[in-house]
């Protein structure tokens, strides 16, 4: 850890906290602080099993074979044309 907190420092941050925002405000932060972590939390791993979760195979469309025409189809046309 870059920096580490004593528990005199603890104490000195706590003061200031409590003189800061008052003693009816801060449980109210600590609550809303303390949400906004789970919320974090809980998008992260929704993310991560996104990620985690294997992409369904895409099949690709069938390739259909030219189409010949049939004998029927070629008499018809030979008829319409003489």
């Amino acid at each position: 850890m870059p920096f580490s907190l004593g528990p005199t420092e603890m104490i000195f941050i706590m003061v200031v906290l409590l003189l800061v925002f008052g003693a009816k405000r801060l449980p109210e932060l600590g609550s809303g602080l303390g949400k906004g972590i789970r919320e974090f939390r809980r998008s992260m791993t929704e993310i991560k099993g996104e990620m985690d979760r294997p992409e369904p195979q895409i099949q690709s469309p069938r390739q259909t074979p030219a189409a010949t025409p049939t004998a029927t189809e070629t008499q018809e046309s030979a008829n319409k044309s003489g």
